[in-house]
């Protein structure tokens, strides 16, 4: 054998190990690639040229409010999009993953019309996950008020987070961002450790009541030198939070860097190990850390590598689909599908997918009991699931 043969051997044995290495990492969870389609449903486009809309909220059966991530409101009535955005938001920091980002009802809407919000504000320099809120008189914002602003300060625009999850009828969660990819820093070191630091929302699930204000009862509330708001830490970008109705369980989903993003099941004063325990990898290769699992640390329930780049979250409860009662749906922006995750306990024990060959950025439920999708593009649709 000649000794180029030997090395071109040699060469794509280590190309092999490394690409293996890359994408399947040892650890307590095997990652979740390609799953079984799931069947029983078609999409139905419901309405186009949104720019990139980023969530929605349902106020009425033929009603819904629609943020799009270049700073506008969006109202869809009757089964049409008005041409004119709704007025009333506050200037809002745009470009890159910055804009403006969730929008969701208070749960006594119908009593006070307040909606609420997540956005970016600042600039490119300086720029924070933002909250606020609004009366909603059916075509209008009045009073719009800033109640919380996520610490420190950043530059950048990457990792808001920014998905608000009602789990009172006074207080919801609020996911924030580690603050961008390596390079990006802090401090004179790199920003995504702010994770890790308890005197920092970023990488954090923070517990606010309805004023932006830290929950009394939160884990970690009287304790020196810690940010009260604090549910849980050791996150990277969470852009999908859920609660079941049934059983008060919340989840979440979670981008990783190359591979490695996660589903997890979510508790109070946790720590989900970002970046120090991870399945992920560098952009340019190397694992981020040599751990996947470690004492005191919550294991993910999935893995998804390849990654998903996973978006919405919700659970389905509606009488369209009785064979998906209680099922988690995760929407995914890099893998195009919304993946069906059966749960039993805490534990995913099925996952189908739904490809929809789109970047789908938000899954909620309509009163109607579809399924709705919103797609991430310049022209992004508002998409139906219908059974077929």
């Amino acid at each position: 054998m000649s000794n180029l043969k030997t090395l071109n051997i040699i060469y794509s044995i280590l190309t092999m190990s490394l690409f293996t290495g890359c994408f399947m990492p040892d650890g307590p969870v095997q990652p979740s690639g390609d799953v079984p389609e799931s069947s029983g449903w078609d999409i139905e486009i419901v309405v186009d040229n949104l720019e990139h809309p980023w969530s929605m909220a349902w106020v009425a059966e033929d009603l819904a409010l629609i943020t799009e991530r270049p700073g506008r409101l969006r109202i869809f009535r009757d089964g049409t999009l008005q041409s004119e955005p709704v007025d009333g938001l506050p200037e809002i920091h745009k470009g890159g993953q910055s804009g403006l980002l969730d929008v969701t009802l208070h749960p006594d809407f119908n009593d006070n019309r307040l909606v609420y919000f997540s956005y970016a504000s600042g600039n490119e320099d300086t720029n924070r996950t933002t909250v606020g809120r609004a009366m909603f008189d059916g075509q209008k914002l009045q009073n719009f008020e800033e109640i919380f602003r996520a610490e420190p300060d950043k530059s950048g625009n990457q990792h808001f987070g920014s998905r608000i999850l009602w789990i009172t009828n006074s207080s919801f969660l609020l996911s924030v961002g580690d603050g961008g990819n390596r390079p990006q820093s802090l401090d004179g070191e790199l920003i995504r450790k702010q994770a890790q630091k308890m005197d920092s929302h970023l990488g954090k699930i923070l517990h606010l009541y309805e004023n932006g204000k830290p929950v009394t009862s939160n884990p970690f509330f009287d304790q020196y030198d810690v940010l009260p708001e604090i549910w849980t830490l050791g996150h990277r970008n969470i852009q999908g939070l859920a609660i079941d109705s049934l059983t008060g369980n919340v989840w979440a989903n979670e981008h990783g860097s190359r591979g490695g993003d996660e589903l997890n099941h979510i508790l109070p004063g946790k720590n989900y190990g970002w970046p120090e325990v991870t399945y992920s990898r560098e952009y340019y290769g190397p694992r981020i850390s040599s751990r996947t699992t470690a004492p005191g640390i919550e294991d993910p329930k999935v893995v998804w590598t390849p990654a998903q780049a996973p978006s919405g979250l919700v659970f389905y409860y509606g009488d369209k689909f009785p064979e998906w009662e209680g099922n988690l749906f995760s929407g995914g922006l890099r893998g195009q599908q919304v993946r069906r995750l059966v749960i039993h306990g805490n534990e995913v024990v099925g996952e189908e997918a739904l490809t929809i060959d789109r970047r789908v950025r938000d899954v909620s439920v309509g009163p109607d009991g579809f399924l709705y999708l919103l797609t991430d593009e310049n022209n992004g649709a508002l998409i139906r699931i219908i059974p077929n």
